[in-house]
């Protein structure tokens, strides 16, 4: 297997895996327990839509700092600083300063780590083999996910949040060991025409932020709600879930790198626009909730190479990734602090979850006439004499 010999892109493939056991345990958490520590649903939205316009902000702040150092300290930073956020957790309870001092490391955590990871993934990987490095760091990150929420839910309720937040933030900082046996990737000063040239990774970066705010924030509370708010129940559900993508996750990652993409948009995007209209139908019902779910994960790991292959690829091809993704990040975070607020307006007037979680169809319909776009012009340029 040739795209495994990138021995780079393995270690980070690696620490990918550790860091979404992270994701998968204490994050996947974050919203459900603030929930549980009296935040009202509206609430947590609206404290995601802080976490994102915060990272909004501060984004632009990473560039000149990555000139001086290069993308592996920032990145190593990035990941040490999202540890610090775990054991404020179990300390909120309700709206305060301590919900605020939450958001705020988590907007300069995340803003500093997620820059520079998919820069540094871009700029290392390899676009021969981008597909299958893409599904085979979905595939780690699904088994990760299979063991991180059961085991998070049984040490929430048997020892206690501190416990098992603390066991997050752990891990989080083991995650930024095989980072040190990867390369440095400079960011030279001075480039100019990167954003121009990042305005179609914007644009799809804006949609998937949309998308994720119901896919993720509004979903994770709907199916805690929906099992009655228990966290062993929904540790269960989201490890059933990311069983159904890793066996779903290396699929499709060999048809786009044989020149497949058009085609691969369909086989991704129909089943992720289907499983997010059987979530919607499912709130409110435990049974459906738990194998909408699953079913939903499942789609995501097929919808995940199809977008990223095209994003890496994009920023592969300008003159700075990092400065590409620092933009498109913004786009993610405008796209879906937008989500969020405008689920928690609904929610304030009355909407029901099932009719807030359409919201992504929206989403995905738009995704789906873009991606089509992007892999219809590089098929015909592959072909091209």
């Amino acid at each position: 297997m040739a795209f495994f010999r990138n021995r780079a892109v393995n270690w980070l493939n690696l620490h990918y895996g550790l860091h979404a056991m992270v994701i998968a345990g204490g994050g996947a958490f974050y919203t459900v327990y603030l929930l549980r520590a009296g935040v009202s649903l509206p609430a947590v939205l609206v404290a995601m839509a802080g976490i994102l316009l915060g990272r909004f902000l501060i984004r632009p702040a990473i560039i000149p700092l990555a000139v001086r150092t290069g993308l592996k300290p920032l990145l190593i930073a990035g990941c040490l600083i999202e540890a610090l956020q775990y054991p404020l957790l179990p300390l909120v309870h309700g709206v305060g300063p301590v919900l605020v001092l939450l958001c705020t490391l988590s907007s300069v955590g995340d803003t500093v780590y997620w820059s520079c990871y998919h820069a540094f993934f871009a700029a290392l990987g390899d676009v021969e083999h981008r597909g299958h490095q893409v599904s085979a760091r979905e595939a780690v990150a699904a088994v990760a996910g299979i063991i991180s929420p059961l085991a998070t839910g049984v040490v929430l309720v048997g020892f206690g949040a501190e416990a098992a937040f603390g066991m997050a933030a752990a891990c989080q900082v083991a995650a930024a060991v095989p980072l040190l046996f990867t390369p440095n990737v400079v960011v030279r000063p001075g480039v100019r025409g990167v954003v121009r040239a990042a305005i179609p990774g914007v644009a799809f970066f804006l949609l998937d932020g949309f998308i994720g705010a119901g896919y993720v924030f509004v979903w994770q509370l709907t199916l805690f709600v929906s099992l009655g708010g228990d966290f062993l129940g929904y540790g269960g559900a989201l490890a059933l879930a990311a069983l159904a993508g890793a066996i779903a996750g290396m699929l499709l990652g060999r048809h786009i790198d044989a020149g497949h993409g058009s085609r691969a948009v369909w086989l991704a995007l129909a089943p992720f626009a289907a499983a997010l209209l059987v979530r919607a139908l499912a709130a409110g019902h435990p049974g459906l909730a738990v194998a909408a779910n699953a079913l939903a994960v499942a789609a995501y790991c097929l919808y995940i190479p199809t977008l990223m292959t095209a994003v890496y690829n994009l920023a592969r091809a300008t003159q700075c990734t990092l400065r590409f993704h620092v933009a498109t990040e913004g786009g993610w975070d405008f796209g879906g602090a937008g989500g969020c607020l405008l689920a928690a307006l609904m929610l304030h007037f009355g909407f029901s979850l099932n009719g807030v979680l359409l919201l992504p169809l929206i989403g995905a319909a738009l995704m789906a006439v873009r991606l089509r776009r992007y892999y219809a012009v590089k098929t015909v340029t592959l072909v091209s004499p």
